[in-house]
């Protein structure tokens, strides 16, 4: 698998992609992989890397985990059932697992009122509401999470979009419906973190995969354990 990545930079084999800024393409012929959704929760203790570096690009296995990757690839390529390989790979992030490496009370709060707000929240009133600065909000959050509160909500907002125009939605529906100031501006959005318009996100052939990961975004590995 070859990975676009929005600086121009490519990756090759097991990777891992932080929360994106922006739209990345995956190119593969034929390949089979695990793969493995975690919030950025879970992210901060299993990963033992700074959020922000995973917040701007792809990062290999190598990179974090060393030579234990490799035993890992060959683990599953020995495997000869799915439910083997992700037995396996449970396994391996049970023992790269960080518990004491969490964020903060504040942080993870503003996470969880981010996602249940379907992006809608205003980051003064979110630190108001957590007795911090907006300006501390900013910090810890980008931080821990890597990404702002403020993108990390339009994030948010806009996998709740595509769920609608996936659906066939009409688009000026979606924006009104997700908080969006109009129909142009959800059209940015998608162009930002799609790299297509919200006509060409629903009438383009995906492959089953594309479609499955844009609904399942919300979806994620909350514990190895």
């Amino acid at each position: 698998m070859i990975v676009d990545d929005i600086g121009g930079q490519q990756s090759l084999g097991g990777f891992v992609v932080g929360l994106p800024m922006a739209a990345m393409r995956i190119r593969s012929r034929q390949a089979a992989c695990v793969e493995v959704r975690m919030s950025p929760i879970r992210a901060h203790s299993l990963l033992g890397i700074a959020a922000t570096d995973l917040g701007r690009g792809v990062v290999p296995l190598e990179q974090l985990w060393g030579s234990e990757v490799r035993r890992l690839r060959e683990q599953l390529a020995d495997a000869r059932t799915w439910e083997e390989r992700f037995a396996r790979t449970k396994s391996f992030l049970t023992q790269c697992d960080r518990p004491m490496r969490t964020p903060d009370p504040e942080v993870i709060a503003a996470w969880h009122h981010i996602l249940a707000s379907g992006g809608q929240v205003k980051v003064g009133e979110l630190a108001e509401s957590l007795g911090w600065s907006r300006k501390r909000l900013w910090a810890r959050f980008e931080s821990q999470i890597g990404l702002t509160p403020k993108r990390a909500a339009m994030l948010v907002r806009f996998r709740r979009a595509v769920v609608g125009l996936l659906a066939g939605l009409p688009a000026a529906d979606v924006a009104a419906v997700c908080g969006y100031t109009d129909q142009a501006h959800l059209c940015r959005d998608v162009s930002i973190f799609a790299d297509r318009t919200p006509g060409t996100l629903y009438e383009d052939d995906l492959p089953a995969i594309a479609r499955d990961r844009y609904r399942a975004w919300g979806t994620f590995f909350q514990s190895p354990g």
